[in-house]
């Protein structure tokens, strides 16, 4: 069994993070905020399923200030489980949603620094430093506002939405990743703000795991020890995304790293729930099939006997197991009974590549059009176009970094529009809906031979 990191803990409303207290699962409400009937009714499947803490996206002031109404309706039914305002672009948010939220997420890649546009930027050290003073000034305010209303943050860096000025600076790298967010945790230390929970997520499980561990690594130098939110974001939906899920997840859960979790599937937010649980539970026995599997390499290839009551349970536990020996490239082989699983697992190691790749996102209340009825469409149309990368995004909070990493993207714009991207170029801007699959496919075919 995995010995645990140990981290600090944190306190977010009526629960603990980190230090003893138990691996929290938790997930995100997919409806307008400004809908307080539908986030009420929401934030309940998705307690009643066993999510210990809810989140909402806060794009606006109105968004914010409506995380109280349904604070106060959840809690007059009963349900206290902390909610999490979601915050990206506009620092000011952040401060409105900390005097009615358990706890604030801000995204690092937008919170001063502007949206990203992959232009390449030059600073002196001079001026980097008067870039970091920009960021103090936005920040220490909103840390101020936190202290007086008991308010924990999330600090989560999202591989997709870097800014350009790190980027420029370090590269599309795990490097790059960790600075972006150890530059905000450096100022929550000097501030003595301790109650911070961090994320590093990224839809490709090797840069996740990478990424995570080298905080870490980076956090013990600095002698920082704040909990960590585990998740491979824009995991998809069905097996794949659960597979992919419990790859990163799993890596980094039997090596004894994680505090919390959330399973980012583009279904409805309370079928997450129990994939968390399920990878939490495991942990021990998969720890113990992770070495078992280690033991077991022999010609580049993992043969390993995987007990399981169902395929469902095989698949969590076969992917959570095998993850962290294939994306260290331990072996590119692995023999488990099971053909079809053996290469969903490759594929989602980033290992060997044997269907299309889906990149897509759960939706929030950013999310301007059908995306789950989007997905389903545009799976059908190119679910043959073997080892080709889709990303499919409700918004463009990672929707245009996450291109980077696919061949040809689909991301929201707007009520009913749609942008299309091949790799980080958009290519076509803000398409209607109803055209927008088919021209997709027109760009898929204008240079792809297939």
């Amino acid at each position: 069994m995995s010995i645990r990191r140990i981290s600090s803990e944190v306190h977010v409303g009526n629960i603990g993070i980190g230090g003893n207290n138990p691996i929290r699962v938790q997930s995100m409400g997919t409806v307008d905020t400004n809908d307080t009937e539908g986030c009420v009714a929401q934030a309940k499947r998705i307690i009643d399923a066993g999510g210990e803490l809810v989140r909402f996206t806060t794009q606006g002031t109105r968004e914010a200030e409506n995380m109280k109404n349904i604070s106060a309706r959840l809690k007059a039914d009963g349900y206290d489980a902390p909610l999490v305002a979601d915050v990206h672009f506009t620092a000011h948010v952040a401060d409105v949603a900390a005097q009615f939220c358990e706890k604030v997420r801000i995204n690092p890649g937008n919170y001063v620094d502007p949206g990203r546009t992959f232009k390449h930027l030059e600073y002196t050290d001079e001026e980097y430093a008067d870039e970091l003073k920009k960021i103090e000034a936005k920040l220490v305010p909103f840390l101020n506002i936190c202290k007086e209303h008991h308010t924990a943050i999330r600090i989560g860096v999202n591989h997709g939405s870097l800014s350009d000025r790190i980027m420029s600076r370090y590269g599309d790298t795990p490097e790059g990743i960790v600075e972006s967010c150890m530059e905000f945790l450096r100022i929550c230390r000097r501030e003595n703000f301790n109650d911070v929970v961090i994320s590093i997520k990224a839809s490709n499980t090797v840069v996740m795991v990478q990424a995570v561990r080298l905080l870490v690594k980076t956090m013990d130098v600095e002698d920082m020890h704040y909990p960590l939110h585990l998740g491979v974001t824009e995991a998809g939906e069905g097996e794949d995304g659960r597979i992919k899920s419990a790859v990163g997840i799993g890596a980094l859960l039997t090596e004894g790293i994680g505090d919390t979790i959330r399973v980012s599937l583009s279904e409805e937010p309370e079928a997450e729930i129990p994939v968390a649980k399920a990878l939490v539970e495991m942990i021990p026995e998969c720890t113990e099939l992770r070495r078992k599997a280690a033991d077991s390499i022999k010609d580049d290839t993992i043969r390993l006997e995987i007990p399981s009551s169902s395929y469902e349970e095989l698949q969590l536990k076969a992917a959570m197991s095998l993850g962290a020996l294939l994306i260290d490239g331990k072996a590119k082989k692995i023999e488990i009974g099971n053909e079809e699983l053996q290469d969903a697992i490759l594929q989602a190691a980033r290992v060997k590549f044997t269907k299309t790749e889906y990149i897509s996102c759960p939706g929030c209340g950013r999310t301007l059009y059908d995306l789950r009825t989007t997905i389903t469409r545009i799976k059908e149309a190119t679910k043959g176009m073997k080892g080709l990368k889709i990303g499919i995004m409700g918004c463009i909070v990672n929707g245009p970094g996450e291109m980077a990493d696919a061949d040809y993207g689909y991301v929201g714009a707007g009520r009913g529009r749609i942008s299309l991207y091949k790799q980080k170029e958009c290519v076509l801007k803000n398409i209607p809906e109803e055209e927008a699959v088919e021209r997709l496919l027109e760009l898929i075919h204008k240079y792809e031979k297939i």
